[in-house]
């Protein structure tokens, strides 16, 4: 895909004897919406921790947004290199990771007047715009400890959007919340993908995945068992790995 925001090559990782993914070739266009699904341990969130170098690859090619790096990255020769791909990813984690002893505001400008050389005018501008967008401007001046639980994710968000970048990367964004608050972060998940942003998910809300995903991947053991539109994967699968997950997820009851 020669036009494509994340291009990902023979990517391998392994922890000790443990191999975690076995090969993975992935692409993913501009303004599309990817779902990885798939049971806990199948590689999902070490996938997405590979792709900004938060867990360093033992093989394989990754290029997001025009930046390519191979594996063995953490070097002083990629040094430069490395720092503008991570420039251009968001990541939300389960875990919120919001510094606690700085305001919501706070939380939003660190990155951009740090990294991106802001000024505190444009970068609270900036601010101000996207905790509007995920309903929260009323929540600026608040800490984090005063925030709940959905509260806290939207912050999250918000702050990996204020550092503009070409690719979101959620790792099951919900599943540290209470029902009840999943709801409004996947209604800014929502408003984000109608809005064009790339974005590749881990989640367990096939719900969500269905009305939102442009394409959902399944993985298992590693390595990509199958992927395709949402009616496909998740309605009529082709491979019976990715049936078995999937009557063995709705026999559980979850969501």
């Amino acid at each position: 895909m020669p036009d494509a925001i994340l291009a990902i090559e023979g990517l391998y990782k392994s922890f000790g004897a443990l191999e975690v993914l076995k090969g993975i070739d992935c692409s993913v266009a501009p303004s599309e919406v990817v779902c990885i699904i798939g049971r806990s341990g199948s590689g999902k969130s070490t996938f997405l921790r590979c792709i900004n170098f938060l867990e360093e690859p033992d093989e394989g090619v990754i290029s997001v947004a025009g930046i390519t790096l191979p594996a063995g990255a953490h070097t002083y020769e990629h040094r430069r290199q490395l720092i503008e791909l991570r420039k251009r990813v968001g990541m939300v984690f389960q875990s919120f990771n919001l510094f606690p002893h700085k305001t919501v505001l706070e939380n939003l400008i660190e990155a951009p007047l740090i990294v991106k050389k802001q000024t505190r005018a444009e970068a609270i501008a900036l601010a101000d715009a996207l905790l509007h967008k995920v309903g929260l401007s009323e929540k600026r001046d608040v800490y984090p400890s005063k925030l709940s639980g959905g509260q806290s994710q939207r912050v999250a968000i918000a702050r990996a959007l204020a550092m503009q970048p070409k690719l979101m990367l959620f790792d099951e964004p919900t599943s540290a919340l209470d029902p009840e608050l999943t709801g409004e972060v996947l209604n800014v998940m929502r408003d984000l993908a109608r809005d064009g942003m790339t974005m590749l998910v881990v989640t367990h809300e096939l719900g969500f995945a269905r009305e939102v995903a442009d394409r959902v991947v399944f993985m298992d053991g590693g390595s990509i068992v199958e992927e395709g539109p949402p009616e496909q994967c998740l309605v009529n699968p082709k491979e019976a790995r990715t049936r078995l997950f999937l009557e063995r997820y709705l026999h559980n009851g979850q969501r």
